[in-house]
């Protein structure tokens, strides 16, 4: 493997830092994890995704090619887990780098739509078909990887609860659609991502969604690929996704598999493939009680 020098860093994951390197028997690029075990819980973390690694399959989830756990030249432990390297970065690079090479005109809404399918079909399969429920604990645009294909996987594990990461993907998904990161700076005098979000998406879907995409979702009309009524729908549907996901008590937001369900519905409208309804199915769960009024 290449040395681990600043000019082959590409990103810090929650416990080390990640390099560019070659496995030279493989010839195969790959990505490297070293955990900085000075730090709390890296030792843990290390042992967790081993074990992990052993018992879990699912497409969307960053494959371990190999681990390493030994003494470096300084006579210090040294752990480091080693992943297929994906040519096309991290999900925060094309929300928010759009002068990057990889992402110069940004992702449209079916690659955005499809990357939240990705990852709640990960998240369901973590959450409710893996056997005993694992929780990702750290998921944000930086853990999402994307291949040359712009398939997304979910890598870089932490040690929570399972609502937890149901926020946690509302508030990835809400980001997708806004185009701002949470901490941007016009969230501040108690205004949210969230908040905006629920002020404002009842009466004027389109009011806060990334500009890249609201001229997109007018070619889609103007080009009839689309009916008006259709985008409107699609895009109520991921805000309603959203607000049921970052709802403030667990009880009351959705489970991954519900939201995997409503967004491959989403999917297949924005497809024009045959499909359930998105709007209605789950919608009860965002209010909460009997006031809501039906959109269709």
């Amino acid at each position: 493997m290449e040395n681990f020098s600043e000019s082959n860093l590409i990103g810090r994951g929650s416990y080390g830092s990640v390099y560019k390197g070659k496995l030279t028997q493989a010839k195969i690029q790959v990505a490297i994890m070293v955990f900085d075990l000075e730090m709390r819980f890296a030792d843990k973390s290390f042992v967790s995704e081993c074990e992990m690694s052993r018992d879990i399959r699912h497409r969307n989830l960053l494959p371990i090619l190999t681990a390493c756990s030994t003494i470096d030249n300084t006579g210090n432990d040294f752990k480091a887990l080693i992943y297929e390297f994906m040519h096309n970065g991290n999900l925060d690079t094309w929300l928010h780098h759009r002068r990057s090479c990889l992402a110069p005109k940004g992702l449209s809404l079916v690659q955005r739509i499809s990357i939240a399918v990705n990852i709640a079909d990960a998240l369901t399969y973590l959450h409710h078909d893996c056997g005993r429920p694992i929780v990702h604990c750290d998921l944000k645009p930086t853990n999402i990887l994307l291949d040359d294909d712009m398939n997304a996987y979910l890598g870089d594990f932490g040690i929570a609860l399972l609502q937890g990461d149901v926020y946690s993907f509302g508030i990835v998904l809400l980001e997708m659609l806004i185009g701002k990161r949470p901490t941007n700076s016009m969230f501040e005098d108690g205004l949210s991502i969230v908040s905006l979000m629920e002020r404002d998406f009842s009466h004027n879907v389109f009011c806060n969604i990334d500009a890249h995409l609201q001229e997109e979702c007018k070619g889609f009309i103007q080009s009839r690929a689309q009916t008006e009524h259709e985008v409107c729908r699609c895009l109520l549907s991921l805000v309603q996704v959203d607000l049921s996901c970052t709802r403030p008590f667990p009880r009351e937001r959705m489970n991954m598999r519900e939201v995997a369900v409503n967004l491959h519905s989403v999917r297949r409208v924005m497809s024009k493939g045959p499909s359930i309804n998105p709007v209605d199915v789950y919608s009860f769960r965002i209010y909460g009680d009997a006031n809501w009024k039906k959109t269709n």
